[in-house]
């Protein structure tokens, strides 16, 4: 009668979870189906992916420093001038204008400026008309020679571009650690679910059974056997219920990292279709060393960071020297009667001009160019200083990551052989009970240590795959080992 009692209060204090894993439609997944559901539609990844995005269009705004410009413009003049008050001036002028140029800059540093414009006259002294078209130029020979704001800001968005798309990668590495230690993470749960059952069993069936040898007499009803039993059985149902609890929220944690609307994978229960592995695998710190110096997203962003340095520091270095520019123009006149005139002068071409010189402009204390050249090498080393210190910090992640796989992988053979152990002694125990050698007590102490032992030993299964899993993220491989081709633009 305890026994159906006691499976009556389990039935009672589980049917909210019982009620809800039937309510949950079951969608298998490996976990290479996981890897595309998240690189699709995890919701980090999707924000992280407009950043090349931004910095594509920040660099092809950039190119627009080399847009020429082109105006036009017109505009007619009324003078009544009113030759009573003005000697030998003409009464009324009239005045028709036409200005027009195509402006601009080139990668060399050259800036040109072709320009036309005609102007004609007439009124009650007469008509007259004239201009000019050609085109002025002019070539920076120290400052800006070699770089100006326009191959500054391309240079540094061409370098954010990079930048950009390491911090995709590095975006992408990390919701990928994520899905895996999450994968793990729910099979374990689902795993110790099955140990915590098996628990609870083996305690309702000595409940069982000490509540026959209390009715054959074997065991005296007043020892307290039989509350030892109810107790263990009654922890073991909150053991169970603890672990339903963390397999449900497993179950959302990895349903968060792989959709951008939980509402649809509410009422799915994911499957994970493999197994907790333990496949022993070398580990050599020289080679994790290796690929972490080269493939890790942050240390490349951070050598990215001192090179935009460097561009900032070449181009403060140039603009210390003074202005010396070469000039020129060249050129044709046109002058006529009426304004058309003008523009066949333009067409015959004989009546050129042209000009060319050299300007220098020397700023005598040049306090602001000094300084930034001055503040920017400071920040340079203190960014080499930076990169520098990253890259020891990352052999320190990788040799702790490599020391925590190697322990891990020794505690998987550890916690086998106790798992092993505490079955074979609970056994004998059990055998000795039967025969009235042991005690209710001792024989569920053993119990628990099976339970504890078969949950340790998946415990230390799913750590040892995390532990690769955080191996390959700091060293930067976890695309390469997870043969994941993802373009990072």
């Amino acid at each position: 009668m305890k026994r159906i009692a006691a499976c009556l209060i389990l039935a009672a204090g589980l049917p909210g979870v019982f009620a809800q894993t039937n309510a949950l439609a079951t969608r298998p997944l490996s976990l290479t189906d996981c890897f595309a559901e998240a690189l699709k539609h995890n919701l980090d990844v999707q924000v992280q992916r407009y950043e090349p995005q931004i910095s594509l269009y920040d660099l092809r705004a950039a190119y627009g420093g080399y847009d020429p410009t082109f105006n036009l413009s017109g505009q007619h003049t009324h003078n009544d001038f009113g030759g009573i008050f003005i000697t030998n001036a003409a009464p009324v002028s009239e005045n028709n204008t036409f200005k027009s140029d195509l402006g601009g800059a080139l990668p060399t540093g050259t800036t040109y400026d072709l320009f036309g414009n005609a102007a004609g006259n007439y009124g009650t002294a007469g008509e007259n008309s004239g201009g000019q078209i050609g085109v002025d130029l002019t070539q920076p020979l120290l400052k800006n020679f070699w770089i100006d704001n326009n191959r500054l800001t391309i240079s540094v968005a061409k370098n954010r571009l990079q930048y950009s798309e390491q911090g995709l990668r590095e975006q992408i590495i990390t919701t990928v650690t994520a899905v895996e230690t999450a994968y793990y993470e729910l099979i374990y749960a689902r795993e110790n679910v099955k140990v915590q059952q098996e628990a609870l069993t083996l305690a309702e069936t000595q409940l069982h059974d000490d509540n026959v040898r209390v009715q054959f007499g074997t065991v005296a009803q007043s020892g307290g056997t039989l509350e030892q039993d109810e107790a263990q059985v009654a922890q073991n149902r909150a053991n169970l219920i603890a672990a339903e609890n963390t397999l449900s929220v497993d179950q959302n944690t990895l349903k968060s990292l792989l959709t951008d609307n939980y509402a649809q994978w509410h009422a799915v229960a994911i499957e994970p279709t493999e197994t907790l592995q333990a496949a022993q695998q070398p580990f050599d710190l020289q080679d994790s060393w290796s690929k972490g110096m080269t493939k890790r997203p942050d240390l490349l962003q951070a050598r990215l960071d001192v090179e935009q340095q460097g561009i900032v520091l070449k181009f403060d270095n140039n603009q210390i020297y003074p202005q010396l520019n070469l000039v020129g123009s060249f050129g044709y006149n046109g002058a006529g009667v009426v304004i058309g005139d003008t523009f066949n002068q333009y067409g015959s071409a004989n009546r050129p001009f042209y000009s060319y010189g050299a300007q220098l402009s020397i700023p005598l204390s040049n306090a602001k160019a000094r300084n930034n050249l001055q503040a920017d090498k400071a920040t340079d080393r203190q960014l080499l200083l930076k990169l520098k210190q990253l890259e020891q910090n990352i052999m320190v992640e990788i040799d702790n990551a490599v020391k925590a796989a190697e322990s891990a992988w020794e505690s998987v053979d550890a916690t086998q052989k106790a798992r092993l152990y505490a079955e074979a002694a609970l056994k004998a125990e059990q055998g000795k009970y039967a025969a009235g050698k042991s005690t209710t007590f001792t024989v569920l102490q053993l119990q628990n240590n099976v339970t504890s032992a078969r949950s340790q030993e998946i415990r230390a299964l799913a750590n040892y795959d995390e532990a690769l899993a955080n191996l390959a993220q700091q060293e930067g491989s976890t695309l390469d080992r997870r043969h994941l081709d993802v373009q990072a633009k």
